[in-house]
């Protein structure tokens, strides 16, 4: 009798964020997502020593100066090569991650950070800027690697009620690893011509923290349980994620979820594209990364220190109040991450893209109009803020979140591969065309990143669900419905309560 009330009492354990989950996040996301962020920013202050470096190095290899077109176009390269390389390492998730594991492709994306970082840190002595143009693409691939990795791994240690949350903290720590980079640009601290080798060579430090720490935390249960079948790793993984011995429950709903995928076939990278169940999630999750990147954030940050020279701040003071936009970044990406579990995924996408269509609008009049209002140049810095804050809270981090929550296992690292590969190949996009946008249209460009915020809105509000404290299975459901397929599970290796409670959910059970 009491085991019969035990199993029918219908009470939800809710999740908590334990010490090992938390220190899970915490590492993996200061040893991967912090680097991503870090060399955003890191050759921005140092830039005109480090083109003269480069201009030195060329007269002392052919006794005449460099010419000023190759110089540009070896700092374009310089720029460019990190976008690049983040678009290669997108392409390798698939199937670094089925092989290796969430885990374990995070600690083999280490070497694609502390060989550049050895690399750049050498470059003065030996040179070459040859060597910092390589490394500048090798540690984009970590970049790439580790956009993906790092949210996918920690949806699937998260309890649904913490995803969220969980899902933002490697983007809080891309901020945190911009904001180091712009405090460490300073010319009094490192952006100097004495310390800029210094401060690219930083960047393997989070590494080799990751890789000495990271191996004594568990794999992703979910991996291995449907991926690799060891149920009694993922058992115990599990266990110590969650602090309590009774992980039934989420056993059973994962052993679901391998149900309807062995239903369903496995999917490949490839045929991904070809999936008409998927079809609206592969949808959703080009448009939120497309989005987010040709939304001109890049741009505003590239702009952002022209406005402040027009608005009256002295060149000296430009980079403290670069740094000050940093921490506002920061504090808005922390603010986010206690936020979204109630305000949900939806609320905050529609926000943040809303405010970054107002802010680019406004920023647009207020250029055109600094040179004849006199105040006109503090509203530019407010847009610039505004701008900023909007984007934290919702464009930024909450992409990651709902891709994580909109695909399946075997389907996820497919997922992550294209929305990665749209991700880096738009931010490439925004490097190389924002110079001839803001030569061509000047102030009127943000008026184009202004309608893409809107679409993009547009789109979010009309088609993407809310996924908050939803299971992975309950959101492929909601989809399911959109695509105009049946989500078929087959039962016959489930418990019959099991089995009554998926039909009841709505979801159909093929027994064989």
């Amino acid at each position: 009798m009491e085991k019969y009330e035990k199993e029918e009492k219908p009470v939800e354990r809710r999740g908590r964020l334990t010490v090992v989950l938390g220190l899970a996040t915490l590492i993996s996301a200061f040893g991967s997502s912090f680097q991503y962020g870090y060399n955003v920013a890191v050759i921005n202050s140092p830039s005109d020593i480090m083109q003269q470096f480069y201009n030195t190095t060329y007269m002392e290899r052919y006794d005449s100066p460099m010419e000023k077109d190759f110089l540009t176009l070896l700092w374009s390269l310089s720029v460019s090569m990190y976008p690049l390389g983040g678009f290669f390492g997108s392409l390798m998730v698939a199937p670094l991650v089925n092989k290796l594991g969430r885990k374990g492709t995070l600690l083999f994306n280490n070497i694609f950070s502390i060989v550049p970082a050895v690399l750049m840190g050498v470059s003065e002595i030996a040179k070459s800027y040859e060597i910092i143009i390589v490394a500048r693409f090798i540690v984009g691939i970590c970049a790439g690697l580790s956009s993906n990795v790092v949210p996918m791994y920690l949806g699937e240690l998260a309890p649904k009620n913490l995803r969220g949350a969980l899902g933002i903290v490697p983007q809080l720590f891309i901020t945190i690893g911009i904001l180091s980079a712009q405090v460490l640009g300073i010319k009094h601290i490192l952006g100097n011509s004495t310390g800029w080798t210094i401060m690219l060579g930083l960047t393997g430090i989070p590494a080799v923290i990751e890789l000495l720490l990271l191996p004594f935390f568990p794999e992703s249960p979910r991996y291995m349980l449907i991926q690799k079948g060891d149920e009694k790793t993922a058992k115990k993984a599990l266990q110590r994620l969650r602090g309590w011995e009774d992980v039934d429950d989420e056993l059973s709903e994962m052993r679901l979820e391998e149900q309807s995928e062995k239903a369903e076939g496995r999917l490949s990278v490839l045929n991904l594209l070809s999936q008409r169940s998927l079809r609206w999630q592969l949808i959703s999750i080009v448009v939120m990364n497309m989005g987010q990147q040709l939304s001109g954030v890049n741009a505003i940050y590239y702009y952002a220190d022209d406005i402040y020279g027009q608005a009256g701040v002295k060149e000296n003071d430009i980079q403290y109040v670069t740094v000050g936009t940093g921490a506002v970044n920061v504090f808005m990406t922390i603010a986010a991450v206690f936020i979204v579990e109630a305000s949900g995924r939806k609320l905050l996408l529609l926000c943040g893209f809303g405010i970054c269509c107002v802010a680019c609008v406004v920023l647009t009049i207020a250029l055109n109009l600094q040179e004849t209002v006199t105040w006109m140049p503090y509203v530019s810095i407010a847009c610039v803020i505004i701008y900023v804050i909007g984007h934290a809270i919702g464009p930024s981090p909450i992409p990651y979140v709902v891709a994580t929550e909109m695909f399946r296992q075997t389907a996820r690292p497919a997922a992550f591969m294209v929305a990665g590969s749209v991700h880096w190949l738009s931010n490439f996009i925004v490097g190389l065309v924002f110079p001839f946008l803001e030569e061509g249209l000047g102030p009127y460009s943000f008026i184009i990143f202004a309608v893409i915020c809107l679409a993009t809105l547009v789109y979010i509000w009309f088609m993407v669900p809310e996924t908050k404290s939803k299971t992975f299975l309950e959101v492929c459901q909601m989809f399911a419905k959109r695509n105009k397929v049946e989500l078929k599970l087959d039962a016959g290796d489930l418990p019959l309560k099991e089995s009554k409670e998926s039909l009841e959910d709505g979801i159909k059970v093929t027994a064989f």
